[in-house]
C-alpha cells in the first residue's frame, strides 16, 4: 500500500498538498516556541511577575524549614493545604513591594558586600572556612546556579536595608518606659478560693434523650480513625551487608589528590590593631579612620613595636591590654574578612589595613600551628569508606531498580519480588493516618498506604526511599482495611454520660463562684464564704489557661463590666498588650516570693475534711512561681480596688474547677527599683519591639499602595 502511494504521490499537485500541509504544523511550532511555554503568574507588583514556579519553589522550602523546626512532629497533611501556599505567596508579595521601595530609595547592595555574605556563610565552609567545591554542591542540591544564587543574596540583602534603617532608628521615650514598667512589674496582693466541680458532679445520671442529643451533636468526637494492616518489603543497603573492596593502590592514589583536603586544622596566633569605623560613619570619616591606621602600619615597618603600638592606639577594648595578642585562632573563629587576610598571611607579616564590620585591622601572625597533611594511615578507613561508597550506590540502585520493575510487573503480590530478590515479607499491625513506627512513621510510606492507587485499586505502591541520605527503600500494599466510622452509641454511651456528669459539674461550680462573688461585693465575708464550699483542691501550678473543654478561659464577673485594666496609659505610652509577651520585666525573679502557707477558714459546723481553704500568696507579679496561670490571669485583669476596698473576679480553671480572685492592694512598678543595666536592657528591646511594629505599619501601607494583581488559581495548591 505504502508503495502504490509514492508511486501516485508525484508532480506538482503531490508537491503543493505537501506544502499546505506543512504550513500550519511549521506554524503551530513557532508558535509554541514563542508563546505555548509562557508560565503561569501568581501575582503581579506593581508590574512585576510572581510565577507559579517561584511561589512553588518558595513554598517548598517552606515545607522544609517547617519539617526542620517541627521535627518528628511535623505532620505534611497539615501543610498540604491551600492556607500555607497563600501566606507564602502574601509573604513573597511583601518581599517583593519592599524591594521595589528598596531600588526606587536608590538603595544598592555591593559586590563586595555579597561576598562577604557567601563567606561567612555555615552551609559554604569546611573545617570553618569557605570552601568553593561545597558551595557548589550545596547550590547543585537547590538546583541554583552561583549567578541565581547571588542574585538572590544580593536581594535580600538590599530588603534588609530599609527594615535595619527603620528599626535602629526606634526609639522608646521616658514615659513609654515608665508606664511599661509600672504595669508589667506590678505586684497585686491577692487571695483566691478553687470550688472544685468533682465536688458539684450530680448524681442522677443524664436521661437517655440527653445522650442521644449528645451523641448526635458530637459524633465526630467519637470517630475511629480509618486504619490498614500492610505487607511490605524494605530493601537496606547496611542490612543487607552491600559493600566494596577497595585496593591499596587506589587509596594511595586518592590520599594524594586530596592531600590538601585532609590536612591538620591549621591554627595561627594572631594579634591586631583596630581602629573602630562608626556604624552610620560616612566614607569620609571611615577613610580617615584608615589614613590614621596607615600611619600606624608605617611607624611599624619603621621599628616601632608592635605590641606597644597596639596597647597605645588599639580600641579593642580586650586585646589592646595584651599588646593586641588575640591568642589563638583557628578557621570559623573570626569575621570572614579578617579570617581571610589573617589565613593568607606569612608569619612575622604585617598586613595592609583589612575592613570588617568592627573597623580597620593591622594583622599579624606571630606563629603558625598545624596545616600538615594526616598521616595516611590515619585516614585509611575513611578514604575506602567514601571510595567504597560508590561500588554499594551501584549496587543498592540497581537492586532498588529489580525491585520498582518487579513489583510493578506484580502489582497485586509481593512474593515475585521477593522470591526474586531473597527479601523477606513483613506484615505490620493496624496503622492509621498518622503513621505507625519505625520506617513505616515517614510521611511518604504513611501517604502511599492511604493513596487511591494501593488502598482502593489494591495495586502495590512504587518504590518509595523514605530518608534521601539513607539508602533504605520499601515497597508495600495493603491487607486489611478499616474505614473511619462513628462508633456505635452504645459503645460510648458511658463516656457520654461521664461528659455531660462533668459538664454539668462544671457549669455548676461557675454558676457558684458566680453567686459567691455577687455575695462578696454586697458585704458577705471571704472566709465566711469559702468554709461554706466543699473542700477545695489547690490548682496546680503549671495549669496551662484552657478552659474545661480547652477553649482559652475568660475573666467573668469582673467589677466595672469586665474592664481588662483600670490603669489608663498616657498618650504615646507603651500599652500593655505591646510588651506583655516579651519584655524580659515578666519574667520570674528572685524578688517573686513563693506563695505563702494556706490559711484555712475554720467553721465549727462543718468536719475540717470538708473545710475549703483560701489560698493567701499575697502579693504576686505577672508570672509569679507557684500560683496557677488561670489565678494571675483573673488577678491582673480585675480592675484596681480603690483604698480599702477589694475587687473580685471569678473564672474558670483547666478540667472545670471554678476560682474566685480577690484582689486586695496594687503596687506599681517603678524604675527607680530597677538596675541601671536591667533598665537598660528593657529599654533597648521595648525599642526593639516598637521599631518592629514601625516598620510593619510601614510595609503594610506601601503594600497597601502597591498595584498588585493575584491569579485566582494562587491559592491552589499544586
Amino acid at each position: 500500500m505504502l508503495q502504490e502511494i509514492k508511486e501516485r504521490a508525484q508532480g506538482w499537485v503531490a508537491w503543493a498538498i505537501v506544502i499546505l500541509i506543512s504550513i500550519p504544523f511549521a506554524l503551530w511550532g513557532i508558535q509554541s516556541y514563542l508563546g505555548g511555554g509562557t508560565e503561569r503568574v501568581a501575582a503581579k507588583v506593581n508590574g512585576s511577575k510572581i510565577t507559579e514556579r517561584e511561589l512553588s519553589q518558595s513554598l517548598q522550602r517552606s515545607r522544609m524549614q517547617l519539617r526542620e523546626r517541627l521535627g518528628a512532629a511535623y505532620d505534611p497533611d497539615l501543610f498540604e493545604t491551600g492556607q500555607l501556599r497563600a501566606q507564602v505567596l502574601e509573604r513573597m508579595i511583601r518581599d517583593r513591594v519592599l524591594l521595589d521601595v528598596s531600588y526606587a530609595m536608590g538603595m544598592r547592595v555591593s559586590d563586595e558586600a555579597v561576598r562577604a555574605a557567601i563567606l561567612a556563610e555555615p552551609a559554604f565552609q569546611r573545617d570553618g572556612a569557605f570552601d568553593k567545591a561545597t558551595y557548589a554542591r550545596v547550590l547543585q542540591l537547590q538546583g541554583l546556579t552561583p549567578m541565581a544564587y547571588e542574585e538572590r543574596l544580593r536581594s535580600g540583602l538590599l530588603s534588609t536595608q530599609l527594615a535595619r534603617a527603620v528599626t535602629e532608628s526606634g526609639f522608646i521615650t521616658d514615659a513609654e518606659l515608665a508606664a511599661a514598667t509600672r504595669l508589667q512589674r506590678q505586684r497585686r496582693d491577692i487571695a483566691y478560693v478553687i470550688l472544685p466541680q468533682a465536688e458539684l458532679v450530680p448524681e442522677t445520671p443524664a436521661t437517655a434523650e440527653e445522650v442521644q442529643f449528645y451523641y448526635d451533636a458530637n459524633r465526630d468526637r467519637f470517630e475511629s480513625p480509618e486504619r490498614v494492616k500492610l505487607s511490605y518489603m524494605v530493601l537496606d543497603a547496611e542490612a543487607l551487608g552491600l559493600s566494596e573492596a577497595v585496593d591499596e593502590a587506589r587509596l594511595r592514589a586518592a590520599y594524594e589528590e586530596r592531600a590538601d583536603e585532609l590536612r591538620e586544622p591549621e591554627l595561627r596566633a594572631v594579634r591586631h590593631i583596630l581602629l573602630t569605623v562608626p556604624p552610620h560613619a560616612d566614607d569620609a570619616e571611615a577613610q580617615q579612620v584608615k589614613e590614621r591606621l596607615v600611619e600606624l602600619r608605617a611607624e611599624i615597618e619603621a621599628g616601632a613595636d608592635f605590641a606597644a603600638i597596639a596597647e597605645a592606639d588599639s580600641e579593642d577594648p580586650v586585646s589592646a591590654a595584651q599588646g593586641g595578642d588575640l591568642g589563638i585562632v583557628e578557621p570559623g573563629m573570626m569575621d570572614p574578612a579578617f579570617e581571610q587576610a589573617a589565613f593568607a598571611l606569612d608569619k612575622g607579616v604585617v598586613s595592609e589595613t583589612v575592613r570588617s564590620r568592627f573597623g580597620y585591622h593591622l594583622i599579624e601572625v606571630t606563629d603558625i600551628h598545624g596545616g600538615q597533611p594526616k598521616p595516611f594511615e590515619e585516614v585509611r578507613e575513611q578514604l575506602a569508606r567514601e571510595l567504597g561508597r560508590g561500588g554499594v550506590e551501584n549496587a543498592y540502585f540497581e537492586l532498588a531498580e529489580q525491585l520498582a520493575n518487579l513489583t510493578y510487573e506484580s502489582p497485586d503480590s509481593l512474593i515475585p519480588a521477593a522470591e526474586a530478590l531473597d527479601l523477606e515479607v513483613e506484615t505490620s499491625d493496624w496503622i492509621e493516618r498518622s503513621g505507625g513506627d519505625g520506617i513505616l512513621g515517614a510521611p511518604k510510606v504513611t501517604r502511599a498506604a492511604f493513596s487511591e492507587d494501593v488502598l482502593v485499586r489494591g495495586n502495590n505502591s512504587e518504590l518509595i526511599e523514605p530518608d534521601p541520605d539513607r539508602m533504605q527503600a520499601i515497597v508495600l500494599r495493603v491487607d486489611e482495611h478499616e474505614p473511619a466510622a462513628v462508633r456505635p452509641l452504645d459503645e460510648v454511651r458511658e463516656e457520654i454520660v461521664a461528659r455531660l456528669k462533668q459538664q454539668q459539674a462544671a457549669e455548676d461550680a461557675l454558676a457558684a463562684a458566680a453567686a459567691m462573688v455577687e455575695r462578696l461585693r454586697s458585704g458577705e465575708d471571704f472566709a465566711a464564704l469559702a468554709a461554706e464550699l466543699p473542700a477545695a483542691r489547690p490548682a496546680a501550678a503549671g495549669e496551662a489557661a484552657l478552659g474545661p473543654y480547652g477553649e482559652a478561659p475568660a475573666a467573668q464577673g469582673t467589677d466595672a463590666d469586665d474592664a481588662t485594666e483600670a490603669e489608663p496609659v498616657p498618650d504615646g505610652a507603651v500599652g500593655e498588650e505591646q510588651v506583655a509577651s516579651a519584655s524580659p520585666i515578666d519574667e520570674p525573679s528572685a524578688e517573686d516570693p513563693a506563695p505563702e502557707p494556706v490559711a484555712e477558714t475554720v467553721d465549727p459546723e462543718r468536719p475540717s475534711a470538708q473545710r475549703a481553704a483560701i489560698e493567701e500568696p499575697g502579693a504576686v507579679s505577672r508570672s509569679q512561681p507557684g500560683v496557677p496561670p488561670t489565678v494571675l490571669e483573673l488577678a491582673f485583669t480585675v480592675p484596681r480596688p480603690a483604698d480599702g476596698e477589694v475587687s473580685y473576679a471569678y473564672g474558670q480553671a483547666p478540667g472545670g474547677d471554678a476560682v474566685v480572685v480577690a484582689v486586695r492592694a496594687v503596687e506599681d512598678g517603678a524604675s527607680a527599683d530597677i538596675a541601671p543595666g536591667a533598665r537598660d536592657a528593657e529599654r533597648r528591646l521595648l525599642t526593639q519591639i516598637l521599631a518592629e511594629h514601625s516598620f510593619d505599619a510601614v510595609l503594610d501601607d506601601f503594600v497597601a499602595r502597591a498595584r498588585i494583581e493575584r491569579s485566582k488559581r494562587s491559592g491552589d495548591e499544586p
